[in-house]
């Protein structure tokens, strides 16, 4: 059985009961919101504890810059570990590496232990964050390839909201925990939800994408050596500074008003207007094509951007972060959707925590500088960063949006065995001339024999 998703026709509208009504899908959709939660709770968790610590912003920027960085370099080797020998299989190792390393973290910060011991427990704790939304992805486009074009879509965008509502939910539950409880509490909750939430996610493996082992003989090529899968993470790079600038920034300014506790508020509304605009994104059935929405909503947010660093208080600065997050989940769903049709199936959970690990690495960026700022010039200056970063994320896009369409009909592909010995067989890409939502044409032919090489990828 085949299933078509073009790029060249605008996709029919699919609602979102429509999407959740796919059989299996709430099974893991439930453990997966609580397992990618944590997600939004660590780098402000760890800036809440150093800060309270060792008092100096640029120190816990810092640390949660080390934690980030090894979530991006090290999350998409989980990825690719994932796609080839099953997401339970990495996620069990994951979540225990990483309450151990939380755990020291702590310990450390708590005993006032030098800077470079909490790098040190920072490095294994983001390295070990398992890459839930990058895993649910995967698992959609599994469960989607024979739904209509629009379905992925669709899904995507829910993930997109899911991602941001966490991101509304965690720095709330991060800020309120860590300021009436005590600054670790943050930490611990964090780590407890990620094991809790891990294991349950893991445990649904009747929903995971099937194994994609390697080949004897064969090369495997990264999803990375598209140069339209390096050109997203590039641009996901600079919605991380957004990201990492804000929390810091914010926190920042809270402080200086002193209001602290209202810094997850603010960057709750940030994020609570990423979800809204998701929201609306996925019940449009876009006739635009996805390179063109990708430029749109990135200019959007450079142009929300703009105006942070020039807020007088903090209702002005909730306001100003609002019609900024606006622009966020456009420009992820946006992303998602293109990379999926950049790289065959079975890099498809590696290329996806790519983008995610993009962010992370921008957001240990956006964090580490405008920490620096507000030690040297005050609150208001870190605000520079998010403009800055997002500039140049858009500035590439601009320049390099060529290389956002997918492989021509007559280019090919690798294909990857299965662990039912099925010979993943990708066939044609529609519309090269206009990225959109689509996959590759999937047979699957049943075979006793080991899968061969068809061919390398080519971007």
């Amino acid at each position: 059985m085949t299933a078509r998703r073009t790029l060249d026709n605008a996709p029919a509208r699919v609602g979102y009961g429509t999407l959740l009504r796919t059989p299996g899908a709430r099974r893991f959709l439930v453990p997966a919101f609580a397992a990618r939660l944590p997600y939004a709770m660590l780098s402000l968790g760890i800036v809440l504890l150093v800060l309270d610590t060792h008092g100096s912003y640029g120190t816990a920027g810092a640390v949660a810059a080390v934690s980030a960085v090894a979530q991006a370099f090290v999350g998409p080797q989980t990825g690719r570990l994932a796609d080839r020998y099953g997401q339970s299989a990495v996620l069990l190792p994951s979540v225990l590496v990483h309450a151990v390393s939380v755990g020291a973290l702590i310990a450390l910060a708590l005993g006032h232990a030098p800077v470079w011991t909490l790098f040190l427990a920072a490095a294994p704790a983001g390295a070990s964050v398992p890459q839930i939304g990058a895993m649910v992805r995967a698992r959609w486009v599994t469960k989607l390839a024979d739904s209509s074009p629009g379905t992925l879509n669709t899904a995507f965008a829910f993930e997109s909201v899911t991602d941001e509502f966490t991101f509304v939910v965690g720095p709330v539950l991060a800020t309120a925990v860590a300021t009436g409880v005590t600054p670790a509490a943050g930490l611990v909750a964090e780590a407890t939800l990620t094991v809790l939430g891990g294991l349950a996610f893991a445990a649904q493996r009747g929903t995971a994408p099937a194994r994609h082992p390697q080949v004897a003989g064969a090369r495997r090529v990264s999803a990375l050596a598209s140069p339209g899968v390096r050109l997203l993470a590039g641009a996901f790079l600079g919605v991380g500074t957004v990201f990492g600038a804000m929390q810091v920034s914010v926190t920042a300014f809270a402080e200086a008003a002193g209001r602290p506790g209202a810094s997850g508020i603010v960057y709750g509304v940030f994020a609570g207007g990423s979800m809204l605009a998701g929201v609306l994104y996925g019940m449009v059935a876009w006739r635009s094509s996805a390179r063109r929405r990708m430029l749109g909503s990135y200019a959007l947010l450079v142009l929300g951007c703009s105006t942070l660093w020039a807020m007088p208080n903090l209702t002005a600065l909730a306001l100003a972060g609002l019609v900024c997050g606006l622009a966020i989940a456009p420009t992820l769903i946006t992303g998602y959707t293109l990379v999926e049709t950049l790289v065959p199936d079975g890099a498809k959970t590696e290329a996806f925590t790519w983008l995610t690990g993009a962010i992370g690495l921008g957001l240990a960026a956006g964090s580490t500088v405008a920490g620096r700022l507000i030690d040297g010039h005050g609150p208001s200056a870190g605000f520079l960063v998010p403009v800055a970063g997002a500039g140049l994320g858009l500035l590439a896009l601009a320049l390099l949006r060529r290389l956002l369409v997918a492989p021509t009909a007559g280019a090919a592909r690798t294909a990857v065995p299965s662990e039912a010995a099925d010979v993943l067989v990708p066939s044609t890409f529609a519309g090269a001339g206009a990225a959109g939502s689509g996959t590759p044409v999937r047979t699957l032919a049943k075979s006793g024999a080991t899968a061969q090489l068809v061919g390398a990828a080519k971007g």
